[in-house]
């Protein structure tokens, strides 16, 4: 055993102590990221109200946010592989937290768009970044579970902004609701100081013996491996900084099909669901169920929690890839029949379906994406991928309320089906399926004989 590397040791620790706090510690994090993003959808009205906004801005108020999102995720991936995991992990969430502060003290509608940019600046940075560091300290066998667990804490960043809708909302406007968003973050991002660097981000940048030293204190965590008596082996360097790279002869497949995938997901995702509520209110729900519209899509999205933690049961059993198309389908299913249902107990079940199905796709494509790029442009990959998507995040919530008017909420919602059908079977053509592999296996860095 002198000769295995440091990472190899690293994929076999058991889950222990140090793998759930920084599960927790990543997830906090994401979880204020969701709430402020789902928050939008609470907030337009009385942001409208107030700076008396015309039908073509309040589209803007929600994709502003998106833009920041865009640059943020392109951005921080480059330079979390330059600069390291750990850096730009805490800087993301305090940038987040500013621009969440400086949205809730806007003065006008033009310095809040720019505010909801600097908090899509910190947010669509952080969750690639994230999705990496903690992709790199999992064991392998359990890694696609860590990271749909990590992916669920979204779920309860939405719950929490129903709530912040329902409670605070109505007594602090939506003011005190950004606020709400933005001073626990900050904790959260004091709490991430006392997490390590990533010990492959170390190894690819030569400083093995740093590395060895936090896989050490990771084993030490598990109770096991305290004394190492052979000396420390640095894995294989993957030596790829370039963004040419994304598109070499080996990664190019892999970085279309991330693209299409991400695209699709995002532009679905914030397309239906920051636009749920209103529509429910377009349906009659407040005549018939006495103005709880925000309290309908609240107990909906409850049903996202069973579906990450389906999908976290299935990823590293059944595979990413089989789950991944499988969710897909059921996203694609649950728009179409949610487009088609009224405003009684189908249309409930229908929205917690697509809660259930669309959030678990959302855990298995962040498992995958960062997966498939070798460490030294990993960050890089994952965050571009996540920028392509935010252009959908750009286009799905300001096309909804466009579309709605001449193809009807059935039009849409049946778009929105065809596109996720389009995303599954370019999963299903392209996509590798990487459960029980190394990450230096799927880079080809290292054999299967040797991985395993």
């Amino acid at each position: 055993m002198s000769a295995e590397t440091f990472v190899a040791r690293l994929d076999r620790v058991p889950l222990n102590r140090f793998h759930w706090t920084l599960l927790i510690t990543s997830g906090l994090g994401w979880m204020f990221d969701a709430m402020d993003v789902l928050l939008i959808g609470f907030l337009v009205a009385p942001i409208t109200k107030e700076f008396a906004l015309a039908p073509a801005q309040v589209g803007l108020v929600a994709s502003a946010g998106f833009v920041g999102m865009f640059l943020g995720a392109a951005i921080s991936g480059r330079l979390a592989d330059r600069y390291g995991r750990r850096l730009i992990f805490q800087a993301t969430l305090v940038l987040f937290s500013i621009g969440a502060v400086l949205s809730a003290l806007a003065p006008t509608f033009e310095l809040l768009l720019a505010a909801r940019v600097v908090a899509g600046l910190g947010l669509g940075g952080e969750l690639p970044v994230v999705a990496t560091l903690v992709s790199e300290f999992s064991p392998r066998a359990q890694r696609g579970r860590m990271i749909v667990l990590l992916e669920s804490f979204w779920a309860y960043g939405t719950l929490a902004a129903g709530l912040v809708a329902l409670l605070v909302l109505p007594q602090f406007g939506w003011r005190g609701a950004f606020v709400v968003a933005a001073l626990p973050a900050l904790y959260v991002a004091y709490l991430r100081s006392a997490l390590p660097e990533s010990p492959r981000y170390l190894a690819e940048r030569g400083r093995g013996a740093e590395a060895d030293a936090i896989v050490r204190r990771v084993e030490r965590a598990g109770g096991g491996a305290l004394l190492t008596l052979g000396a420390a082996v640095a894995p294989a360097r993957s030596g790829r900084t370039s963004l040419a790279e994304l598109w070499s002869p080996k990664l190019r497949r892999r970085t279309l099909m991330l693209w299409i995938l991400w695209f699709g997901v995002v532009f679905t995702y914030y397309g239906m669901f920051l636009w749920i509520p209103t529509l429910l209110i377009a349906r009659g729900l407040d005549d018939v169920r006495g103005g709880q519209a925000n309290q309908f899509f609240l107990l909906s999205t409850v049903a996202q929690v069973p579906g990450y933690f389906s999908a976290a049961w299935l990823v590293d059993r059944w595979g990413r890839k089989p789950t991944l198309v499988a969710y897909l389908l059921g996203t694609a299913a649950s728009a179409f029949l949610f487009g088609n249902s009224g405003t009684g107990l189908d249309a409930f079940l229908y929205a917690a379906l697509l809660s259930f199905f669309n959030l678990g796709a959302w855990g298995v494509l962040y498992t995958v994406t960062p997966e498939l790029y070798p460490t030294g442009i990993r960050t890089t990959g994952a965050g571009i991928a996540a920028a392509v998507g935010r252009i959908g995040g750009i286009i799905g919530p300001f096309l909804t309320p466009v579309l709605v008017p001449t193809l009807g909420q059935s039009g849409v919602f049946a778009m929105f089906m065809v596109v996720l059908l389009v995303t599954a079977v370019n999963v299903l053509l392209f996509a590798e399926e990487t459960k029980g592999k190394s990450l230096e296996q799927i880079s080809g860095l290292v054999s299967a004989e040797f991985a395993s």
